[in-house]
């Protein structure tokens, strides 16, 4: 009992980089591919959890070996011209993906309750979270994100088990990988799409808010990180299994889950369509308060790396001037965007910006984790190493697949 107790003590910001990381974009990848192939790619959102956990273990034992954030780690040892391009970046990512949240939580208020319209839902939600973030504390967020985690968990699985198809069928799927003619691109997409981008980099200051700052933390982050992307890896193949029972009309962007509403509606009656859509909720505005609060750490952190000149540690203060003025920025500036009219370049850039990121982070882990001069005995071992470059060649495949549709490449057909 004690032991069960204990476990879930240490589980916290994990789930808070569990319930940022799925959103939207996930329940898309993870729908579309269940409306074409039905259950045949549950396994792929079984490996992408994993690789997502790979990737999370490895920047944790890097912070917890150095004692500095990766993002320090790529400021201290990294050319400098590596960590410009980043902050460039981040700079980019966070207006577009900012632009995204908003339009998609509008969307999702806007089906629930359409007499407000998406606009003014989107506006709503991003002011909330902003206050929510300035006026409270990790611990606040901690707690609603465990929250809003158990709230997707519930309804997605609910909706599961009322339109599942054949248990074999869901066995074959998890149990028996397949590819299905044509199939790669959505395997890729299904791998890459769950569970978060740049966020992932936020998990290093949740756990310094929680105390774990040493090489003993070690074992509790691995823990937490276990029981998050279980928890991911659950949330899509849910949401593979709704898809492939109701096998929705297929339609772009957020607008693919309101079609699993609909179609949910159909077969089982109005208590799907609001359970799904409450999920939906859910799942963008969890993500949306995960990037209001954990993106402005990044941001203060290089501000004052640069500042500083590497003299001074990093300070977890969500009082500070750069966080709050780049929690201004994402929160506010991005608002603008709703005023356009079916942005289809926000799409494809948010799109891109995300799938740039993760053969990067791969990378570098692949670089950093690997010098026994800066990790000791937490070096990568050989299991963490060809997972990290299997998934760099997957994240990189994604990427020329998206850069191939949107430049008019032509690619051999998968």
């Amino acid at each position: 009992m004690n032991k069960s107790i204990g476990l879930f003590r240490d589980i916290g910001p994990g789930i808070v980089i569990a319930a940022t990381g799925l959103g939207a974009g996930d329940m898309i990848a993870a729908t579309v591919a269940g409306a074409r192939y039905g259950t045949a790619l549950l396994w792929a959102a079984v490996l992408g959890a994993v690789m997502k956990y790979v990737m999370n273990e490895g920047l944790a034992r890097w912070q917890l070996a150095t004692g500095t954030t990766l993002l320090e780690g790529w400021i201290q040892r990294l050319p400098k011209l590596f960590s410009l391009y980043f902050f460039i970046y981040l700079l980019l990512w966070t207006f577009i993906v900012a632009a995204a949240l908003i339009a998609a939580t509008g969307l999702a208020a806007h089906a629930l309750f359409p007499a407000v319209s998406v606009e003014t839902w989107g506006v709503i939600h991003s002011l909330l979270a902003a206050v929510l973030v300035m006026s409270g504390s990790y611990a606040l967020l901690e707690v609603l994100m465990k929250v809003f985690m158990a709230l997707m968990m519930v309804v997605v699985i609910t909706c599961a088990v009322m339109v599942a198809p054949e248990t074999s069928g869901i066995m074959a799927g998890l149990f028996r990988p397949s590819i299905p003619d044509g199939s790669v691109l959505f395997i890729l997409g299904v791998i890459g799409g769950v569970g978060g981008s740049v966020t992932l980099l936020c998990y290093g200051y949740w756990i310094r808010e929680c105390n774990w700052t040493t090489r003993k933390d070690l074992n509790k982050s691995r823990k937490d990180l276990a029981v998050a992307y279980t928890l991911t890896g659950l949330f899509g193949i849910a949401i593979m299994i709704v898809s492939a029972g109701v096998s929705p009309e297929e339609v772009t962007g957020t607008k693919m889950a309101l079609a699993v509403a609909q179609r949910l509606e159909d077969v089982v009656g109005p208590l799907g369509m609001w359970c799904f859509l409450v999920g939906f909720w859910a799942a963008v505005f969890s993500s949306m308060l995960g990037v209001w609060q954990g993106v402005p750490y990044l941001f203060a952190d290089f501000i004052n790396r640069y500042t500083w000149r590497g003299t001074r540690s990093v300070e977890i203060d969500s009082t500070s001037l750069p966080y709050r003025g780049y929690l201004l920025y994402i929160a506010i500036p991005p608002m603008l965007l709703l005023l356009a009219d079916k942005p289809v370049w926000l799409v494809i850039t948010y799109a891109v910006a995300g799938a740039f990121f993760m053969p990067l982070l791969g990378i570098t882990l692949i670089y950093m984790n690997n010098r026994t001069a800066w990790l000791g005995d937490l070096r990568n071992g050989a299991l963490a190493n060809l997972t990290l470059v299997i998934s760099v060649l997957v994240f990189g495949l994604l990427l020329l697949d998206i850069a191939s549709r949107q430049f008019g490449w032509n690619l051999p057909a998968a």
